[in-house]
């Protein structure tokens, strides 16, 4: 029998996605603003997205032979994609620990949530926010609280050196500024 008549295995597409690691015994701190995102992605996937394509492929099922329906194939792999996204972020969502950086408003010293400016030895200045690890965004200068610029920021104030850890050895690099967003007003 020809190989193009054997079935193929989906077993690679209904793997789950590896959780990024958490440190030992550390939590997953995530800004309210964080965990707003993740909900609403979740709550869209279940009540929008995944009914949307459920009824492409019923409709698709329904054509008769599947063997060559591209809109059945493409629809039960994007069903598997759905699925495998909504059990990850359930069980993000289940193990987030929310942290508002509000409270820290008016403070010098670098917690969770602080946007903190910082220049090297060569005086260059750069501005990083640290958040949660399934909310930062490098592309906006956001960083993971359990990186190494973080954690070499952290508990630090305004006005110290601080040593990150780089490829390249160990930098100095001093805190400027350290803000915090403003507490919501009730």
């Amino acid at each position: 029998m020809s190989k193009a008549f054997t079935k193929e295995t989906d077993a690679d597409d209904d793997e789950d996605l590896a959780l990024p690691p958490l440190p030992a015994g550390g939590k997953n701190y995530i800004t309210p603003a964080g965990y707003a995102r993740l909900k609403s992605e979740l709550l869209d996937l279940i009540d929008n997205e995944r009914p949307k394509v459920v009824e492409v492929v019923h409709w698709a099922a329904s054509n008769g032979d599947r063997s060559e329906n591209g809109d059945y194939h493409y629809g039960k792999k994007r069903l598997r994609e759905i699925d495998r996204r909504i059990r990850f972020l359930t069980k993000r969502l289940e193990i987030a620990e929310i942290s508002d950086p509000a409270v820290h408003h008016g403070n010098d010293q670098v917690f969770f949530g602080a946007t903190v400016t910082y220049a090297d030895e060569s005086g260059a200045a750069q501005t990083v926010t640290i958040l949660g690890i399934d909310e930062a965004d490098s592309g906006l200068n956001q960083v993971s609280w359990i990186s190494p610029i973080a954690r070499a920021l952290l508990k630090a104030r305004v006005g110290d050196e601080v040593k990150l850890a780089t490829p390249g050895g160990l930098k100095d690099i001093e805190i400027m500024e350290v803000s915090y967003p403003p507490p919501a007003s009730a």
